[in-house]
């Protein structure tokens, strides 16, 4: 793939989840598709996450078109049984992927858009960019955290749950990456377990009487922000009771009206807030700064753990890839997201960016949908 290629169709770049989905739309709508993955396999993020990693999204909402999850699959798949999932739909569609391809920059000039990347340089009528919002784990950099003497390491990293037994540990952050460690951490016989919030998180439970919580979803997402905030913090209330008075502090606003201002995932509890009542976890204050044997609290407190787990989120990684063109806010989230898109810059789509009460699979699809119908709508 060499020198420039002159092309009227789209391209795709990512083939996780919403690229995967986005490709099959518009061959369904028979538009001119390629599908560009910078690694060698689909679903490589996928892979890369711990081996206890299951989805908080059921089953029945959580595929993509054609493609059914195998007889006996889990409510709530692991991480296996969805990267399965990928390969057998992206072979089952014939989606023209081309492996191996690392995008530098993209750029709109003369009515088209102009794909620089490892193997030459593209041209499109339009671009579909389906990287992922949580392509790049994110530290925050705290005080003298260079001379802590034990490990800091991004929850995107965790590893197999076991490897924490009689550890002391550390879990910064209550935000959906945070409760999936505490889920699995809660089984775990920990030396000592710390959670770290700045926010409380709006909770839900995996089922309630049985019954998994995520088939409501496209329900609430249909309702008023305002009404499915009041819904939520109502759930979270019966299934948890009062998780202040476990030190845990208040949600800063409700989860629907988080989700949609700040991009924040509900988080899904799975055994951490009953280990939070039991006092197995211990909730505490923010960090202040470490030490070489430990971490200060902002409150004075001083712990000492052995390893420090930042669940503190992921950014998007789009600054070289689009940071000129002006479609990213101050966080590097693209302005807009699925069939949403600027005048100035015609052809130019994003999709996957923002986190959806629906979940990943079933707000690709929509999306996928949505974006098809824009492109071939003229």
């Amino acid at each position: 793939m060499h020198g420039t290629r002159i092309s009227d169709g789209v391209i795709v770049i990512g083939a996780g989840v919403a690229g995967l989905a986005a490709t099959h739309a518009l061959m369904q709508a028979g538009i001119s598709v390629r599908l560009l993955e910078k690694e060698r396999r689909v679903g490589e993020p996928w892979r890369r996450r711990h081996n206890d990693l299951h989805l908080n999204t059921h089953r029945s909402l959580s595929s993509l078109p054609g493609v059914n999850y195998p007889r006996g699959t889990p409510a709530f798949p692991d991480k296996s049984l969805v990267v399965d999932h990928l390969d057998l739909f992206s072979r089952r569609h014939g989606l023209p992927i081309e492996y191996g391809v690392r995008i530098e920059e993209i750029a709109f000039a003369g009515g088209h858009w102009t794909i620089t990347t490892t193997m030459g340089t593209l041209t499109a009528a339009h671009v579909v960019i389906a990287t992922g919002r949580d392509s790049t784990p994110h530290i925050p950099q705290w005080k003298d955290m260079a001379d802590f003497g034990g490990r800091i390491i991004h929850s995107a990293d965790f590893g197999d749950a076991g490897d924490y037994a009689h550890k002391k540990v550390m879990v910064v952050g209550a935000g959906n990456s945070g409760f999936d460690v505490l889920n699995h951490l809660a089984g775990i016989e920990t030396s000592a377990l710390w959670l770290s919030a700045r926010h409380g998180p709006t909770l839900l439970p995996k089922r309630i009487f049985n019954i998994p919580v995520h088939l409501m979803s496209p329900i609430v997402a249909r309702l008023p922000v305002g009404v499915a905030d009041a819904l939520l913090r109502t759930t979270q209330r019966i299934a948890f009771g009062d998780l202040t008075k476990f030190n845990l502090p208040p949600a800063c606003t409700g989860g629907a009206s988080r989700l949609a201002r700040d991009y924040i995932a509900i988080a899904s509890d799975d055994g951490a807030a009953d280990a939070i009542k039991a006092g197995r976890i211990q909730v505490v204050p923010r960090i202040g700064q470490f030490t070489g044997d430990g971490v200060i609290l902002t409150n004075g407190e001083r712990i000492r753990p052995d390893i420090v787990i930042a669940a503190t989120g992921y950014r998007t990684g789009l600054e070289r890839m689009v940071g000129k063109l002006g479609v990213l806010d101050a966080r590097g989230f693209p302005l807009f997201n699925g069939a949403g898109h600027s005048p100035s810059l015609p052809g130019l789509w994003f999709t996957g960016m923002r986190p959806s009460i629906r979940g990943c699979f079933a707000n690709a699809r929509l999306q996928a949908r949505a974006i098809a119908a824009a492109i071939k709508a003229g």
